[in-house]
């Protein structure tokens, strides 16, 4: 039975007859006996096997072996007696499956500029960095499921294609099965869409929180974890076409229900990846960003700072710094702003609530000075917004009102209304991007860099 490397570095035993595959990281050559390393995604670190002469097809077997080439090896685990490794594996036998010719084969190097990798998404994650990118992006997926999951919430999977913009921000997917070189048109000249798939337009969902909010009223508590989707002509290194976001949604909740949740939550996964991911996480700490271990014992071991909208402007205004962007009561906290008082005031996380009406969506709970809603936004060092949510508008006459002044039309959300018609509850939840969890965790600098396949304008091939 084939083992896992990982298993083996952790509790392999001298004497005992294994067999690994994997992809060869390394080889040395020397008079009479060769090491190759051979690494199969499960850990940072590969295993370090010795090929004697006497192993079948031994000269054959290591002209075909190179950095790239796929191998499986067996034989006995012995005591290593090189530094920094406990065991080795003795082969005795050695089979190649896939060959990776030296001259074109792009990994030679130990290390490799994130631009050029992403010119071989391909491969890319056979690298150190992406590896460990994605194997800490697995332990936080999977540190999600289990928070909500151990709190009695249902996954719910909300669509992908819809109708509703729930941002009201009109930077949207279309979706059609129209021919677009000649697409049917009305008489006033527009595009006919009584003609397409779904007899209307039809978008990529840019969240999953109004249908979330569909399945609260039926849970009580349910949370998504899925794709979304933002046509932002942005080439940043915090944006992404297509990303991941977590929301989930709670009936019977106010706003400090809300940051209570959002709070354990961030400590949860941040806890459960130092546990399970303690290797990639010192390696990112020592080769990407010297304040990684420090930032998750930041998260972990502080109660998060919460402050007013109201009084984040007037410490902002008191600040001995100057911003790039204005700091006024009704304007909406760019990331210095947010940075300075989660990094530089607090040195921990913050959550600021209660923004003015004007900056936040129509769904948000209106306060009752009308001049504010009940939002929260969790404010990270380095990273600025991490998280942002609200208490929901329960209120159907309040929430008619409100779709209203943003300009959209009331009709298009009928069955979003039916739901303060018929059983209405005080609800909240909030949305985390999954990849700037990721990005803030490791330390990693472009987004682009911890998602398998990053999805940016002009970018689609891998």
């Amino acid at each position: 039975m084939t083992r896992r490397i990982a298993e083996l570095l952790r509790a392999g035993q001298p004497d005992e007859t294994v067999t690994i595959q994997g992809w060869v990281r390394t080889k040395r050559e020397q008079k009479g006996f060769s090491f190759i390393e051979v690494n199969d995604g499960s850990s940072m670190a590969g295993l370090q096997v010795v090929i004697n002469p006497d192993v079948p097809d031994y000269e054959a077997s290591l002209k075909r072996i190179s950095t790239g080439a796929s191998v499986e090896v067996s034989g006995v685990l012995v005591p290593s007696p090189g530094k920094g490794q406990r065991i080795e594996l003795k082969a005795e036998s050695v089979k190649v499956y896939g060959e990776a010719d030296p001259e074109t084969y792009p990994l030679q190097k130990k290390r490799h500029s994130f631009e050029f990798l992403r010119d071989i998404g391909h491969l890319r994650s056979r690298t150190n960095t992406l590896g460990a990118v994605f194997r800490v992006r697995n332990a936080c997926a999977t540190a999600i499921h289990q928070f909500f999951q151990e709190r009695g919430f249902l996954w719910v999977h909300t669509p992908v294609i819809t109708a509703s913009d729930c941002e009201g921000a009109g930077e949207m997917f279309a979706v059609t099965s129209l021919n677009l070189k000649q697409p049917p048109l009305t008489e006033q000249k527009e595009i006919d869409y009584t003609q397409d798939f779904f007899g209307k337009p039809a978008y990529l969902t840019v969240s999953g929180q109004l249908e979330a909010e569909i399945m609260a009223m039926a849970f009580s508590n349910v949370y998504t974890f899925g794709p979304t989707f933002r046509a932002e002509n942005s080439n940043t290194s915090r944006h992404l076409a297509e990303f991941w976001m977590v929301e989930p949604e709670m009936a019977f909740c106010d706003l400090d229900g809300d940051m209570d949740l959002a709070e354990a939550f961030l400590k949860y996964i941040f806890s459960y990846v130092m546990e399970h991911c303690s290797e990639d996480m010192e390696f990112f700490n020592k080769l990407i960003d010297q304040s990684v271990l420090e930032t998750a014992e930041n998260i972990i071991n502080n109660q998060f700072e919460r402050i007013t909208y109201t009084k984040a402007i007037e410490l902002l205004e008191k600040a001995d710094q100057k911003f790039e962007y204005p700091v006024e009561w009704g304007l909406d906290l760019q990331s210095e702003h947010e940075r300075y008082l989660a990094e530089d005031l607090f040195k921990k996380p913050t959550i600021v609530t209660d923004y003015p009406t004007q900056i936040k969506a129509f769904y948000m709970r209106l306060s009752d000075d009308e001049k504010t809603v009940r939002a929260m936004d969790i404010l990270a060092p380095k990273i600025g917004e991490i998280i942002g949510g609200s208490q929901r508008e329960e209120r159907l006459d309040v929430l008619e009102r409100r779709i209203i002044e943003q300009g959209l039309d009331p009709k298009t959300y009928w069955w979003y209304l039916d739901l303060r018609r018929y059983g209405t509850v005080p609800h909240a939840g909030f949305g985390l991007g999954f990849e700037r969890l990721v990005q803030f965790m490791t330390g990693m600098a472009n987004i682009r860099d911890v998602i398998p396949f990053p999805r940016t304008p002009q970018n689609v091939e891998f």
